[in-house]
């Protein structure tokens, strides 16, 4: 279901852990957050908090 990018909780050059929130997306009024499945380091952010994103779309890489 289409989204909005409602908060980004890290930035690039951040090294974070599997489980950490990345970012919260909010749909119907229900805030959904997105949490890392591997350890790395943020390289880059493909989202602006007030964005509107499509399932698939690409939010952050991470290495």
């Amino acid at each position: 279901m289409p989204s909005k990018v409602d908060s980004i909780s890290v930035a690039v050059g951040d090294v974070i852990k599997a489980g950490t929130p990345v970012a919260v997306l909010e749909a119907m009024k229900m805030k959904s957050p997105l949490v890392c499945p591997i350890d790395g380091t943020v390289k880059s952010i493909a989202v602006a908090v007030g964005d509107r994103v499509k399932p698939g779309a690409l939010i952050a890489v991470v290495e």
